[in-house]
């Protein structure tokens, strides 16, 4: 079995550390962790296995886009991306959204959030 790259994309610091800390646990992850959606889009040619995408990204950059706006970009450039959005609001109609733009996966960001996480990136092959 070989390694998982995993892109975190989260304005909040914090968050991002913490879920990096969480991630790299497993040693077969190797993560990489961006500010803003742009950044994460100039890697992709890195092929990361899951991008972990923030669905609000604007407070590293006021005019930054928003995740669904970064996650239009990730599946016009390669739609086999597995994108997994991560947000703070549990929204049925911006998990539907997000999912209707190809996200796998909309996870709130919870108590549960991690253990979430690990059980889907789990099942990516």
């Amino acid at each position: 079995m070989g390694h998982k790259k995993i892109f975190i994309v989260d304005d909040d610091e914090m968050t991002a550390l913490m879920l990096k800390d969480h991630l790299s646990k497993n040693p077969l992850n190797k993560i990489k962790v961006f500010g803003t959606g742009e950044e994460c889009i100039q890697h992709l040619d890195k092929k990361p296995k899951v991008i972990i995408l923030d669905f609000n990204l604007n407070a590293v950059d006021s005019t930054a886009a928003d995740g669904l706006e970064i996650l239009k970009q990730i599946k016009k450039i390669d739609r086999d991306n597995c994108v997994i959005m991560l947000s703070s609001q549990e929204h049925y109609g911006k998990a539907l959204q997000t999912i209707a733009k190809g996200a796998l996966e909309y996870v709130v960001k919870d108590k549960d959030a991690f253990s979430k996480i690990d059980k889907i990136i789990d099942a990516i092959n």
